[in-house]
């Protein structure tokens, strides 16, 4: 769709139910990725495994999340983004369905494959999806409002899970996510159906020609290395967390409530942050996060533990604000009929800088102690400031 198109109060409609639509699949995909973290012991103590084996497992997830996602973006190019957005969530459901039947590590882990696989179609389709019915301050809006969505789905989905649990046990659970998975899958293919209006397909085809000119790999390089060490930085952050408001006397229950406080501040940011770029401008945005990140980081380390508690929906909220601000500056790198394949490829380098940290970071603190590794982890995050410098051209608008 054209963005003249979506002036009109059809393509604003259409605009709408596409971010809803597409804004729903990322709820559900995010939380039912985080059950498998609340299925974990349950596995252990039924099926018998090591702590190795569940390791194991729960990395398959992670594999087929960062494996698949670009080969999903080139599939999206030829059959389009509603069929392999609707395909993925299918395999989604299967693969918890799997789940249910496990017998043991192999059967689990290839589920964990299966799972993973159907969840790596829906962050880069949708984000698409989403950016092909805006532009500009519209679609930073509308991609923070579906960043945070996916927190919401995280909180939520997982709270309905423990209950089915605690009523007919973890088969029983993992069986109902999949047939609600297969059914939203129903539901994404159907909703999603564009509407008939060839003259608007030939003009948007038409744009999408004429802005082939404008898609330039390296600003958006730029953007993909802010992305993976953003990423990596929270990821890092999120791991040694426990361990350090262990150290200063916590809980378990305390560790539990603490990650709570970080997500809440970390759904906040991602749709606080996407509308102080409009504002601000994207590298003051991003400035901005990262030094509140640094300063958290470094607070943290000397806080006491009720101090410490106090802080952590401003650690979250820094730490999650800039994804939305960098997904939403995208589509302002490349041209519109290459949007799969670049948010694809987005999104596999933020999963890769996630998936290194928390054994480089693991390693420095077992090394050199927690409070170098939070040193080091507030070094890497300053090393984004120099790398926001070409960013201007985004401000600029040019």
């Amino acid at each position: 769709m054209s963005v003249a198109a979506a002036e009109d109060p059809r393509g604003r409609a259409a605009a709408r139910s596409t971010l809803a639509t597409c804004g729903g699949a990322h709820a559900i995909h995010d939380g039912f990725g985080d059950c498998v973290y609340l299925f974990l012991p349950l596995w252990q103590a039924e099926l018998g495994l090591t702590l190795a084996q569940v390791g194991a497992a729960k990395s398959m997830t992670s594999i087929g999340l960062s494996v698949f996602q670009l080969p999903a973006s080139f599939l999206a190019e030829r059959i389009g983004e509603r069929a392999v957005l609707a395909g993925g969530t299918l395999l989604l459901g299967l693969g918890y369905l799997w789940v249910a039947a496990a017998s043991g590590a192999f059967a689990l882990g290839a589920a964990l494959l299966l799972l993973g696989t159907g969840a790596a179609v829906q962050h880069p389709l949708s984000s698409s999806l989403i950016a092909r019915h805006a532009s500009g301050a519209r679609l930073r809006v509308a991609l923070s409002t579906y960043n945070f969505l996916g927190d919401v789905g995280k909180v939520v989905v997982p709270a309905v899970a423990a209950a089915i649990v605690a009523l007919v046990g973890w088969r029983g659970a993992a069986d109902a996510l999949g047939v609600f998975g297969i059914a939203t899958a129903i539901a994404l293919y159907v909703l999603l159906r564009p509407p008939v209006d060839h003259a608007a397909a030939t003009k948007a085809g038409g744009d999408a020609k004429a802005a082939a000119q404008a898609t330039n790999w390296l600003r958006f390089a730029n953007l993909g290395a802010i992305a993976a060490i953003d990423s990596a930085a929270r990821t890092a952050t999120l791991t040694l967390l426990p361990f350090v408001l262990i150290a200063k006397g916590a809980e378990v229950s305390t560790v539990g409530l603490a990650l709570s406080l970080v997500f809440a501040g970390g759904a906040a940011g991602k749709f606080a942050c996407g509308l102080l770029a409009i504002r601000w401008g994207v590298i003051a945005t991003v400035i901005a996060t990262e030094v509140a990140t640094v300063a958290a980081l470094l607070a943290l380390d000397y806080l006491p533990l009720a101090a410490a508690m106090t802080l952590l929906p401003f650690l979250g909220l820094a730490l999650n604000g800039t994804s939305s601000v960098l997904y939403g500056s995208v589509p302002e790198t490349v041209a519109r009929d290459t949007l799969a394949r670049a948010f694809g490829i987005f999104y596999t380098l933020s999963v890769g800088g996630s998936a290194l940290a928390p054994f480089l970071f693991g390693y420095v603190s077992d090394q050199a102690g927690l409070h170098t590794a939070l040193l080091v982890l507030a070094a890497t995050v300053l090393a984004i400031l120099p790398l926001t410098l070409p960013l201007r051209w985004i401000d600029r608008g040019t």
